[in-house]
């Protein structure tokens, strides 16, 4: 147990972060509680820092972990992510009871001020994440996934004063609560088939029972529960209701943390449990190993998340609405690279994760950075023409759909590449000829997003809308549309340290390999 305690550190330094930025969410004065952002990307850049300074080989060989090199890539990626997620939160809470407290209007009242309350749970939210990375057993894969998750739901809430946040506040934590119950039966159905709740053991079950005929009935049932229930996090089909309403009534930085952070918890998540199945073949009636009725599961979700993402995504005039249905798609193409599995499959879908975060930021970030009579713009219609006024923001947006699209040589073209070397090597030929053709799909909707701001003139409505008083959200996208140009050339080096993840797990999978005398490659679920 103390050898994983040293991977714990960042997110305890994370947590002395949570404890001092509550504390300055209270204070009475103002410059206090500026600071605030400032003090969560101090703490996020901390644990940046921190985290590949613990992964020595010492300590990894003796973590026990079921991945335990996983930790190191996601905690950077998601603190690197979140401080740009950070500057776009700056201005957000509290906007108009800070302007009547310093035009005098309003005395200060620690019960209505949210400021510090907001930037906790989006550290806690990220310290979920980080310690999903860490889970070896059930029950701390749940916590950490229920860590990640509760948070969202109050920044949902309290993003917007309106009726529509708190409306989608309570979509999504209901149906999250359903999501919850589901994957936790599906882990007491995991502990009822084979005993044992710790991770690395339940891998070793699973493969004395595939040596001994197959999977027990109870376990398979239970994988596709918990499949299906962590897919919620992923707003993969058919837990993706609440996505559409939830990221149109939150503010437009919570719904950037929406598609991000959530989403990289379950697909960590889902990489760890699958685990416990395996890819190396040792089973002969999957993909590499993973049992043919969960690898129909998958194949069913993926095909029906990236049409009906795409389809629903082209039947949006609302700018919001259509990133929601975009990031259905995305969860699609992600789980191609789960099903592909290692190494190829597992290094795309880390390297997708990513990509994804950096694209999408780059377009919320551009909607967070203007206003019409007050309020947030939503509506396609207010991105027409915005060349003239705001010709770098009309940039970042078209080069943030252009990645989205995956149109060459941006950032999103080489994710999805990677995902779709990792689906044709594995042998799902089908599966990325659809991945292909909801790709085209999208790009009916994402050429938009493109052509209103860069070709379209100014209209009345477009003309209303304004910049934010606040510049932070407007750097943010600037940050996030160069990374779209510049990271692909680091695309290699970036692979290479997402290689390092499932090398670990690889060997770890082949070492209780019986024997593999069945095809390699299917064709089909």
């Amino acid at each position: 147990m103390a050898d994983k305690l040293w991977f714990l550190i960042p997110e305890i330094w994370l947590f002395v972060g949570v404890v001092v930025v509550s504390v300055m969410g209270l204070s009475r004065r103002k410059m206090f509680r500026d600071l605030l952002p400032l003090v969560v990307c101090v703490f996020l850049v901390g644990a940046f820092i921190i985290t590949p300074l613990l992964y020595s080989e010492q300590r990894v060989s003796a973590a026990g972990l079921l991945m335990p090199m996983l930790g190191k890539y996601v905690k950077m990626l998601v603190c690197a992510i979140g401080v740009i997620l950070t500057m776009l939160s700056v201005g957000l809470i509290d906007r108009g009871l800070e302007a009547s407290m310093s035009a005098g209007r309003t005395r200060f009242d620690p019960i209505r001020v949210n400021r510090g309350e907001y930037f906790s749970f989006f550290m806690l939210s990220i310290i979920g994440v980080m310690l999903v990375c860490n889970a070896n057993d059930l029950i701390w894969l749940f916590l950490a996934l229920e860590l990640t998750s509760l948070p969202t739901y109050i920044m949902v809430a309290i993003s917007r004063p309106s009726r529509k946040a708190q409306e989608a506040a309570v979509k999504y934590f209901f149906l999250g609560a359903m999501s919850a119950a589901m994957f936790l039966y599906g882990f007491a159905l995991l502990y009822g088939a084979t005993g044992e709740i710790e991770l690395t053991k339940l891998r070793d079950v699973f493969a004395a029972q595939a040596a001994a005929g197959g999977l027990n009935r109870v376990a398979i049932v239970g994988l596709i529960l918990t499949v299906m229930g962590i897919s919620f996090k992923m707003a993969v089909v058919p837990m993706h209701f609440y996505a559409a309403d939830v990221y149109e009534g939150a503010a437009s930085p919570v719904t950037a943390f929406l598609a991000f952070v959530p989403k990289t918890a379950g697909a960590v998540a889902l990489i760890l449990i699958l685990s416990t199945v395996g890819w190396a073949g040792h089973y002969g009636n999957g993909a590499h190993g993973l049992p043919r009725e969960i690898l129909t599961a998958l194949w069913i979700m993926a095909v029906l998340t990236m049409t009906l993402g795409n389809i629903g995504a082209l039947l949006q005039r609302s700018a919001k609405r259509m990133l929601a249905y975009s990031s259905i798609a995305h969860s699609g193409y992600i789980l191609i690279g789960l099903i592909a599995g290692p190494p190829h499959g597992l290094n795309a879908v880390l390297f997708y994760l990513l990509a994804y975060g950096v694209m999408n930021t780059a377009a919320f970030a551009v909607l967070a950075s203007f206003e019409r009579k007050g309020e947030e713009i939503e509506s396609l219609a207010d991105l027409a023409g915005l060349r003239h006024r705001y010709p770098v923001m009309a940039v970042a947006m078209a080069l943030a759909a252009g990645s989205l699209i995956g149109f060459p040589p941006l950032l999103g073209f080489t994710g999805k590449l990677y995902l779709f070397i990792a689906g044709v090597d594995a042998g799902h030929i089908a599966l990325i000829v659809i991945a292909a053709v909801n790709s085209a799909i999208s790009a009916f909707y994402y050429l938009w997003l493109v052509g209103l701001p860069i070709l379209a003139q100014s209209t009345p409505q477009s003309e209303t809308v304004v910049a934010k008083s606040v510049v932070w959200p407007r750097v943010a996208a600037v940050v996030t549309a160069i990374g779209v140009v510049i990271l692909p050339l680091f695309a290699q080096s970036l692979l290479k340290a997402s290689q390092a993840v499932t090398v670990e797990r690889e060997t770890t999978v082949l070492d209780v390999t019986l024997v593999d005398d069945q095809p390699k490659h299917p064709t089909s679920p």
